[in-house]
């Protein structure tokens, strides 16, 4: 039985906008990797019905017996549904297309925006030590997407550097303004970090400017460039840190870890 009231020196961190193909599951996974590399024990939760994060892995389908939809809806234990993943330090809970119909589902449960804060809180999760767990949140605000922020201390939003960027974002903040109300009194913006970002092109230079003049200093400094290699190495089912070190996306991506660590570190001084 879980324990809500239990204290966690773990950190967890929804990483959403409701808009598809900003880099959500990029930067998860390579946030993550990031920060293994940083010394960090992670956990990815992955909330996205698509399974990418899974699959950007090396988690086959058939490794993919129970999943979030048995963490949220079923009496599974944790030890069945977090896998290893080929980074040392880095585990998963993957996710397949069952999860599509969680939505539904979830309306008739008392606790439908509970679930998951109090399967992350389950006695058990104390023996893996994860130092961050970081969710996999899918393109819209639904019932899972709420889920994983009553379940976080923070959400992170990729922003992609184009035209309109910046509209979406009120009905994001609408979401966790009202969380914050009802649920999560104490969730908070982790950040605001930009993808795709071309430094040549004076439209990701004007997202820049218009984020950090809106947003102030929730944006992240550190900007993760369109790159290549980022985009090449789900297809090799590894972060960008395993297929290219060397590569601008993964100096990126370490960089934004240690920024994100450094800014815990003072939250917790």
């Amino acid at each position: 039985m879980s324990d809500p009231t239990r204290s966690m020196d773990t950190k967890i961190v929804a990483i959403a906008n409701q808009k598809g193909g900003v880099g959500k599951t990029t930067t998860t996974i390579n946030l993550a990797a990031s920060l293994v590399a940083e010394g960090m024990r992670v956990l990815i939760i992955d909330l996205d019905p698509q399974g990418n994060a899974s699959t950007g892995l090396g988690i086959e389908g058939s490794a993919r017996e129970y999943t979030t939809y048995e963490l949220l809806l079923d009496d599974v234990a944790l030890s069945d549904v977090i896998l290893n993943t080929q980074t040392d330090g880095l585990n998963i809970v993957p996710a397949t297309v069952d999860l599509s119909s969680a939505d539904i589902e979830l309306m008739s449960n008392e606790k439908r925006s509970f679930l998951l804060h109090d399967a992350l809180r389950q006695p058990l999760m104390d023996e893996y030590e994860f130092d961050y767990i970081l969710i996999d949140c899918p393109p819209s605000l639904n019932l899972l997407t709420v889920n994983a922020m009553v379940a976080s201390h923070s959400v992170l939003v990729p922003l992609q550097s184009e035209f309109f960027a910046l509209e979406g974002l009120s009905q994001l903040m609408l979401t966790i303004r009202e969380v914050r109300q009802t649920a999560n009194p104490d969730l908070r913006i982790e950040g605001v970090v930009l993808t795709m970002f071309d430094a040549r092109n004076n439209l990701s230079q004007q997202v820049e400017n218009d984020a950090r003049e809106n947003l102030g200093d929730i944006v992240f400094q550190t900007k993760i460039p369109r790159n290549v290699r980022v985009s090449e190495a789900p297809s090799f089912a590894v972060p960008v840190l395993n297929y290219d070190p060397l590569s601008k996306g993964a100096k990126a991506y370490g960089d934004l870890a240690r920024e994100v660590i450094a800014k815990n570190a003072r939250l917790s001084a």
